[in-house]
């Protein structure tokens, strides 16, 4: 065991390049495990939004079959215009979910809850609508698209508190409270703060509403709440577009009221028990629905919400990958430089009969002695620098993503599948459909932590890096003869 002693020795002996080496390992050291530990993060992060949310399945109209038969209707049309003039254009319609049919569904196994989403569009009447300027047109905001499009958006739901938006707290009850399962079948509404500012409305109070089909047919809606929306009217699209303060939350059933269709729905939102049992679940599903109508898994959804956190991991995985393989690189030639100024030494040691192993094992000893100091230094700054560049590359992820995502879906809500709801076997209100709103909190930070698996890791990276640096670095002297290696002295 003397080379253990000669490696103390040289250590205490050289302070001030054991200083040097211990302050490079350590750099390499804090940069690896900040690796580690993003992406260890990372991965929880990933995990625990998953979790969380659940794994759900999406019963809406089949939009590529829709279109296709369009284009068929307006292949159909063009031919006949040589005869007609004054033929129809064709018109996308896009076939609503029976009631029925969903809780067919809903009796399949491995169903825990399940949500409806409805919408409808109706025209104020004896209050006004909230209007955005546009700046690039000067026009105002409101559906100006079609003519049966009103200034009010109905967005149908059984809860408001499985609703994307106020599960996600872009939008927040700040008066009486939200839509419950108890409000079926009613005209108990929650309207957007904004429109009851200008309109002097507060729950308790009663406006009417008018189909846009029909001017005289009027509903008198009851404000149950305020909500606040937090998402600025400017990002939710072009002068076309509605301002969100005029999405008014309701029941399904009174969308379907206004529709004139009280059986069928937009959409159902199937919460499973089992995310492993999603494929038989699905099989099962299609044989109870036609083709007009599509399944969708929210694992695509999740593909795009964990986009984010799977370049943080795989960024992190090659800080690892490239630090390591630099600190190998540095540690080998500061091995190879320290072994020529030793070059006396060793040759000395080799002539004394001692083995060239237990030369090795003297060098390997000195690196390892700086190593432990290193993964000290490493374990009480690691944490630090891996949180700040955590978040960072998580900011810059997240960011990117969102830009990408851009038009995927309005604040407003009513337009689109939020995440309505219904009745459930069991587990009823658990949440619905997932989008990247509802899930951005849980995948926008990122909670880093040393570890004992963490610094295991680090020390076997540590130990390979520096048996490769001395391995490297000791074979051109030891295949020389002592009496070669003190000769050229």
């Amino acid at each position: 065991m003397d080379f253990i002693k000669r490696a103390g020795l040289y250590l205490r002996q050289k302070i001030g390049r054991t200083a040097l080496i211990t302050l490079v390992m350590s750099a390499i050291m804090i940069f690896v495990l900040a690796g580690i530990i993003i992406q260890s993060a990372a991965i929880q992060a990933t995990n625990s939004a998953k979790n969380s949310a659940g794994t759900t399945v999406t019963l809406s109209a089949d939009r590529e079959k829709a279109f296709a038969s369009m284009r068929k209707s307006q292949s159909s049309s063009s031919s006949s215009s040589s005869s007609s003039s004054n033929a129809a254009p064709a018109a996308i319609t896009m076939p609503s979910v029976k009631i029925k049919t969903a809780e067919k569904i809903a009796a399949l196994s491995n169903v825990a809850g399940y949500q409806y989403s409805n919408s409808a569009s109706v025209n104020a009447s004896g209050f006004s609508a909230v209007t955005t300027s546009s700046s690039s047109g000067g026009g105002q905001g409101g559906f100006s698209g079609s003519s049966n499009s009103g200034d009010i958006t109905i967005s149908g739901v059984s809860t408001t508190a499985a609703e994307t938006n106020f599960k996600s707290k872009s939008y927040k009850i700040t008066s009486g409270r939200g839509i419950t399962a108890a409000d079926k079948n009613t005209n108990n509404v929650v309207i957007e703060s904004e429109l009851a500012t200008s309109n002097s409305l507060k729950v308790g109070s009663t406006i009417k509403v008018k189909t846009t089909d029909d001017d005289s047919k009027t509903y008198t809606l009851n404000v149950v709440g305020i909500y606040k929306a937090k998402t600025s009217t400017s990002s939710q699209g072009g002068p076309n577009m509605s301002d969100p303060s005029n999405t008014i939350y309701t029941s399904y059933t009174f969308a379907g009221t206004v529709n004139g269709d009280t059986t069928s729905v937009t959409s159902v939102v199937y919460t499973l028990t089992d995310s492993s049992k999603e494929k038989a679940f699905t099989k099962q599903a299609k044989k109870l629905i036609s083709s007009s109508f599509s399944l969708t898994s929210s694992s695509e959804t999740y593909a795009l919400l964990m986009k984010p956190m799977k370049n943080v991991q795989s960024f992190a995985n090659k800080i690892v990958w490239i630090v390591g393989i630099a600190g190998t690189i540095i540690l080998a030639l500061i091995t190879v430089l320290m072994i020529r100024e030793r070059r006396h030494e060793i040759g000395v040691l080799m002539a004394l009969g001692e083995s060239k192993f237990k030369i090795v094992l003297q060098l390997f000893s000195e690196l390892f002695a700086v190593l432990v100091l290193s993964l000290v230094i490493a374990g009480v700054a690691g944490n630090f620098v891996g949180n700040a560049v955590g978040k960072q590359l998580v900011s810059q992820q997240t960011t990117a993503t969102q830009s990408t995502s851009t038009g995927a879906g309005f604040g407003g809500g009513g337009q689109q599948p939020g995440g309505g709801g219904g009745t459930a076997p069991s587990g009823a209100g658990r949440s619905g459909q997932t989008s990247m709103t509802a899930s951005g909190s849980q995948v926008s930070t990122l909670k880093t932590k040393i570890s004992a698996k963490s610094m295991a890791e680090l020390g076997g990276l540590g130990l390979g890096i520096i048996a490769i640096a001395v391995v490297a670095g000791s074979t051109p002297i030891f295949r020389l003869k002592p009496k070669k290696i003190l000769s050229n002295e």
